[in-house]
């Protein structure tokens, strides 16, 4: 483990970053763009490792309870469980789907004052109706509802199962010490016997609890914050509101379908120049690009779209300087000197 969780910048609420890789994962990214760090860095795979799990089952599950058995009594004020990816989907999109953005940003205050943060912003997938563990038939494309339902009363065997199980996945949070410790050490170390001794696979098993790590930290069965609130209140991306989030991803929308055609029509100009230059000359004038400036309108449109998209979230990053904008767009009370 390096470090004993360092404090990040403007605040006095030190933090540490525990990671679940594998051997042939990358996870450089963490020293390079994150000097100072303190982390946890688990080796599934890897019994030799300097940390590693006691079984390697239920991916990155057994890593997280591992960490939170093993260092109950010694834990920063906020620690974050995060996968190996420095790029990934499960990432914020409006950062790039970065994770050194995610950390970099993310406002210890924030989970101070929940107690449990999930990472990831966007409601696609998890919200806000999710996992219907009631449902006796399987479901395909949620392989976990079915099994979850069926293993509920095995990991909370005090709690009644909810009809509805949701959050925004996928299996990346940040944590208070004070929420972690609201919960004995015990009941982690018993969640983690049951992933050890339950008879579903690895795979399954870790796919259970990306839908019940609110449930575990929160007690509610729903937990889907609006999106606008979560990249301001707790990134400090504040765009105004949820019609100003919908319309800056309408934005993002329209220029992907702009990507998308610039690429086909590039596509069918190498065609036609391929052909040209092979000698097939009647083919050639087929594939004629009946607009010669269509190109140039669509990288105009680019142009234009992305020029637009910098401005809004350049402004939006600067009123998530301001701690008031936060809180007013959070819908908490906010008074001078509260800070974010």
């Amino acid at each position: 483990m390096s470090g004993n969780g360092i404090a990040a910048a403007g605040t006095n609420h030190t933090r540490l970053l525990v990671i679940s890789r594998t051997k042939e994962e990358d996870v450089s990214w963490v020293e390079n763009e994150l000097p100072g760090l303190g982390t946890a860095i688990y080796v599934a795979d890897d019994q030799n490792a300097t940390l590693h799990p006691p079984k390697n089952k239920g991916h990155e599950v057994m890593i997280y309870l591992t960490y939170l058995i093993d260092n109950y009594d010694n834990l920063s004020d906020v620690t974050l469980f995060m996968h190996a990816h420095r790029f990934s989907g499960h990432n914020n999109e409006l950062f790039g789907h970065d994770a050194v953005q995610t950390i970099k940003r993310l406002s210890n205050r924030r989970v101070i004052r929940e107690g449990y943060v999930n990472l990831r912003c966007s409601w696609t997938p998890g919200c806000p109706d999710w996992m219907h563990p009631r449902l006796m038939e399987e479901d395909i494309m949620k392989q976990e509802q079915f099994l979850l339902g069926q293993s509920w009363s095995e990991i909370f065997p005090l709690n009644e199962l909810p009809e509805v199980l949701a959050q925004p996945c996928c299996a990346q949070f940040a944590l208070s010490k004070e929420r972690i410790q609201s919960i004995p050490r015990a009941r982690f170390v018993f969640y983690r016997d049951w992933l050890m001794r339950t008879p579903i696979s690895d795979y399954i098993s870790g796919r259970i609890w990306e839908y019940v790590w609110h449930f575990v930290f929160t007690g509610q069965n729903i937990v889907c914050p609006a999106m606008h609130v979560c990249y301001c209140d707790a990134y400090g991306l504040c765009l105004g509101g949820k019609d100003q989030l919908d319309e800056y991803f309408g934005l993002l929308g329209q220029r992907q379908k702009y990507k998308k055609e610039l690429r086909s029509w590039d596509e069918k100009l190498k065609v036609a120049d391929d052909a040209t230059a092979a000698g097939f000359a009647d083919e050639a004038v087929q594939l004629e690009i009946q607009d010669p400036h269509h190109r140039t309108f669509l990288t105009q449109k680019l142009d234009a779209i992305t020029g637009e998209l910098d401005k809004r979230k350049n402004a939006a990053l600067i009123k998530g300087e301001d701690p008031r904008i936060r809180a007013e767009e959070a819908g908490r009370d906010w008074k001078l000197g509260d800070g974010f």
